[in-house]
């Protein structure tokens, strides 16, 4: 299937969505920070697409930072954004990569529904 970079700051949530990532059958690779999705988008040739906490409490623009990064490394990567806060038009405006959003919590179905949409 496809390779998901998860980029979640919160131990449980990250390790939730790598869980169920692999359980739809993508392969995942996870970061904390920007640091290691730098790492990750360096060395690993083939990344079908980005699920990133907006929050991240490393970077003041959170996610935003990293999925820009991200992109400017992987022109064409998809990205899906994450919070618990609820979608605001302010927060949709600074989406790439096919910006979708899913809101937390989320299920495994509605993380896989999610990502396959994101895919296709």
């Amino acid at each position: 299937m496809a390779v998901i970079l998860i980029v979640e700051d919160e131990f449980f949530i990250r390790q939730n969505a790598e869980w169920a990532m692999e359980d739809l059958g993508h392969s995942t690779l996870v970061a904390t920070d920007l640091a290691e999705a730098l790492v990750h988008l360096s060395a690993t040739s083939h990344i079908d697409a980005l699920f990133v906490d907006i929050r991240l409490s490393s970077l003041p623009s959170g996610g935003y930072d990293v999925a820009n990064q991200a992109i400017v490394l992987r022109p064409g990567l998809r990205v899906l954004y994450t919070s618990g806060s609820p979608l605001s038009a302010e927060m949709a405006d600074g989406f790439v990569g096919g910006g979708q959003f899913i809101q937390k919590p989320y299920s495994a179905e509605q993380l896989g529904n999610s990502v396959g949409t994101l895919l296709h």
